[in-house]
């Protein structure tokens, strides 16, 4: 697992965090944040929506971000009713929402959507007759969430928080990066992250489509793999844990 040299590529705050787990478990790491949070600006219609959560059977939180606004919004907005149970993919964002008192369900094991389906707690919310359903996201993802929901017979909707953006790098960055610190694996957390990732490398993308990438789900994973990389590792989650486990499981850069 040492021999890796990983780019890692989260939010600035969430990379540090990440670089800091990998070096004590003797994994070099180079952070370059591909995903900027950017909050979107407050509509009646987000105040509206987070005034009526007392209708909803269960609250999907899908990331940190999401879950630090909408804590945001309910301070401001003030619902009459919070007693509906809050679902997260993750046990990090799910920490965040725990520190408020709220009912909070995670898996134990796995930290992505098909993991949070299995939940009896969530599977028993939306079996009720006319269960509604929202999900705390940024702009786009979770979309096979959504849909599982809804063949379960849940009515769905979005709140959207926050968009992704791409910080400004010069166009040559991410080559000079991997090079100067002989970088041989590459880490995205997310669809868009990856689609970043992609667009930062440019012409230099056939290249980089040789080192070995490890992504959070079959979802990106198949957007990576349709994107000409070579190497494709599907961590099944986006946590710490779960990239160390798939580090252990490919000790070896095969370049």
């Amino acid at each position: 697992m040492t021999g890796w040299r990983l780019l890692l590529t989260r939010p600035a705050d969430d990379c540090a965090a990440l670089a800091e787990t990998l070096a004590g478990q003797g994994v070099f790491s180079s952070c370059l944040p591909l995903l900027e949070i950017a909050p979107l600006p407050v509509s009646d219609k987000m105040r509206q929506t987070i005034a009526q959560l007392g209708g909803c059977n269960a609250l999907i939180v899908v990331s940190k971000p999401a879950a630090r606004l909408a804590l945001d919004l309910l301070d401001a907005s003030a619902p009459s009713s919070l007693a509906m149970p809050w679902f997260t993919v993750g046990a990090a964002t799910a920490q965040i929402l725990l520190e408020r008192g709220l009912d909070v369900h995670c898996p134990a094991e796995g930290d992505d959507s098909e993991a949070l389906l299995q939940l009896p707690r969530l599977r028993a919310a939306v079996a009720q007759p006319g269960s509604r359903v929202l999900i705390l996201r940024g702009e786009g993802g979770r979309e096979l969430l959504a849909e599982r929901l809804r063949a379960l017979g849940a009515s769905v909707e979005y709140l959207e928080l926050y968009r992704r953006e791409l910080p400004a790098y010069a166009s040559d960055e991410l080559q000079q990066r991997i090079e100067a610190e002989r970088l041989n694996g590459l880490v995205v957390s997310s669809g868009q992250g990856f689609e970043h990732l992609r667009q930062l490398a440019g012409d230099a993308w056939p290249a980089l489509a040789q080192l070995p990438l490890f992504v959070p789900s079959p979802r990106v994973a198949e957007l990576a793999r349709a994107a000409g990389a070579q190497t494709v590792v599907d961590c099944r989650g986006a946590s710490a844990a779960a990239l160390l486990t798939a580090l252990r499981e490919h000790p070896v850069a095969v370049l």
